[in-house]
This record gives structure tokens, C-alpha cells and sequence, in this order.
């Protein structure tokens, strides 16, 4: 597997159009790669950026949430949510890299990822061709930021192990790896999380990705979603304080 970031401009509000702004860095792709997209650039292309100092910052939280954890419980301050079943941070809005703005989650990624895909695979002749929309996320009792999914297309995003054999014969019973979100994570270390301007980058050389010629459907995304019933921290999140949010 091989990763190549993509420096760019500094993107800011008056860069409006993401395919003009994928045109003018993305110069090729070969067939069976994947052109990963911060999500950040994606919001400002949308323009969902919000002058913090027009806005009351903890509504603004609250309303783009599904659900929400009060700030005041963590010494942080900031909100624990979830949004579009992911967990994250303050609903995915950050003003890092903003230029004094608040940059909120693009609106539908999964439509954009769709959308670019099929961009890519007119620009450059291409079938087998593979999009990933990026943010940053952590994972609980450990420190660091990694990268993780927000949406995909052209590819299958879990490999499920059920079924078959290890190495001495013994049936996995649960296990799907995380190909998506392994894919995010190795792309964002990459791309970098700080001041690089690397919000682009390319993965090649993918041998173990099965590539499909479709956008994702609706079955096929909610198959990544787990039940709390059927999650092993479903009782951490059932016993959590959460708080509707959206209003």
C-alpha cells in the first residue's frame, strides 16, 4: 500500500467548488485506488463556516448533534456527541484551520463522496475507483487523534472473518475488520493533523480491497452501523448521559 498526500492552497470561504478544487491538485488516478478528502475542505467548499462571534457555539453543538454529553462532566469542555451514528467531538465542528470561522461537518457526505466518484471515473476513464471523506476522531482511554470515516464509495469497506478459519482452524465467530476506517486512519497520519495543507491524498497498491463498480446503498451503509443491543460498549453508551440533540 502506498499513500501519497496532496498539498493545496490554503483552502478558505471563497473556494466554492470541490470538483474545480479536485481538478486543479488530483492530476491522475490508476485504476483500484482511492483519493481521500479531509472533511474539512469539503464543509468550506459547502460554505458550512460560521463566524463563532455571531453565534451562541454551544447551540450551534447542540443542534447539529443527534445526541449529546454535557461539556461541564469532562474537564475539556467539550461536548461528547454523536452525529449520523459516529461518535466525536463537539459534532465535528473545530475552528482549527479556519481562519476565523467555525467549519461545521459537510452537509450529507455520503451524496459528495457519491458525487466525486463518479467525477473521477469520468475525468479519468477509469471503473474501479474508490472515496473517502475524513475526520478526525480518538479512541477512548488513549491518547492521540486518528483518522475515521464520515462517508465512502466504490469499495467494500468491511472484510467479515465469520465463518472462516484461522491459522489452526479455529472459526472466527465476530470478526469484520475495519477496512474503511483502517484505510482513514493510515491516510490521516499521512495527510497529517496540524499545519501540513495536505488535505488530499491518493492510496495505491491496494491488493486486499475488493472494488465494486456501484455507489454504496442504503443496506450496504446501514450494515456498518452496529445495535447497541449487539455492540460491546452498548452498555457504556446506554448508562451515558446522553441528551437529545437537534434543536
Amino acid at each position: 500500500m502506498i499513500i501519497k498526500a496532496i498539498k493545496t492552497h490554503k483552502i478558505i470561504k471563497s473556494d466554492n467548488d470541490l470538483l474545480k478544487l479536485l481538478d486543479q491538485y488530483v492530476d491522475g488516478l490508476k485504476e483500484e485506488s482511492i483519493l481521500v478528502i479531509a472533511s474539512k475542505i469539503v464543509a468550506i467548499t459547502q460554505g458550512r463556516m460560521v463566524n463563532p462571534k455571531e453565534v451562541d457555539v454551544d447551540a450551534l453543538i447542540k443542534k447539529e448533534a443527534d445526541f449529546f454529553i454535557d461539556k461541564n462532566l469532562h474537564k475539556s469542555n467539550l461536548f461528547i456527541t454523536l452525529k449520523n451514528n459516529i461518535l466525536t467531538f463537539s459534532s465535528g465542528i473545530d475552528e482549527s484551520n479556519g481562519n476565523g470561522y467555525l467549519i461545521l461537518w459537510p452537509e450529507d457526505p455520503q451524496k459528495v463522496a457519491n458525487k466525486v466518484r463518479n467525477h473521477l471515473m469520468r475525468r479519468f476513464n477509469i471503473e474501479q475507483v474508490g472515496v473517502i471523506i475524513t475526520d478526525m476522531t480518538a479512541l477512548p482511554m488513549r491518547w492521540g487523534v486518528i483518522g475515521g470515516a464520515i462517508a465512502y464509495s466504490g469499495f467494500k469497506p468491511l472484510k467479515d472473518l465469520r465463518g472462516k478459519p484461522d491459522i489452526f482452524g479455529k472459526e472466527y465467530k465476530y470478526t469484520k475488520v475495519g477496512i474503511l476506517n483502517g484505510l482513514s486512519a493510515a491516510a490521516s497520519v499521512v495527510m497529517g493533523e496540524g499545519a501540513e495543507q495536505t488535505p488530499l491524498a491518493i492510496i495505491e497498491d491496494l491488493d486486499f480491497i475488493e472494488f465494486v463498480d456501484k455507489n454504496p446503498s442504503r443496506n450496504e451503509l446501514e450494515s456498518l452501523i452496529i445495535k447497541l443491543e449487539e455492540d460491546m460498549y452498548g452498555p457504556l453508551f446506554k448508562n451515558a448521559p446522553w441528551q437529545k440533540g437537534g434543536s
